[in-house]
């Protein structure tokens, strides 16, 4: 019996695959579980439907986070933190301080996780930063560090 996955089995299929399984295995459990549903034309055409709409959103959150890459690389994040000698910072400048910091003066919220900072800030100066927005779409921002007074 072909039955269309409404979400992932171990061993069996993913959600919105369509595979042929044995005909009780498909009544007696991925049915009654509501795991699958039977393969009719009806229902194929509505997992044509769903695929289509979700292309669309993906292309539109795609199209949503190159916008706010051009916005994010044309602002400069400033930060201040107190240094010693050669310009090197007591502590250190972490993604979640630039995140709050976007977030405060530029009104753009990003997820601190989404910042992709190999290692602390630990140095004044302006500093390179990319931001993963998406899988296919990354920016980078400039973070300047002063020194504070």
């Amino acid at each position: 019996m072909k039955v269309i996955f409404l979400k992932d089995v171990k061993g069996k299929g993913k959600k919105g695959e369509v595979k042929n399984v044995a005909d009780g295995y498909a009544h007696n459990f991925l049915i009654k579980q509501g795991l699958a549903i039977e393969a009719t034309p009806g229902n194929m055409k509505s997992l044509d439907n769903q695929k289509k709409k979700e292309e669309q959103l993906a292309a539109e959150e795609v199209a949503e986070a190159k916008k706010l890459k051009e916005q994010i690389e044309k602002l400069n994040v400033v930060l201040t933190a107190k240094s010693g000698d050669g310009g090197r910072l007591f502590g250190s400048i972490t993604s979640k301080q630039i995140a709050e910091e976007l977030k405060k003066s530029h009104k753009i919220k990003i997820d601190k996780r989404k910042i992709l900072l190999p290692d602390a800030i630990r140095s004044l100066g302006v500093t390179k930063v990319d931001l993963k927005l998406h899988n296919d779409v990354t920016a980078t921002l400039n973070v300047h560090v002063k020194e504070e007074n």
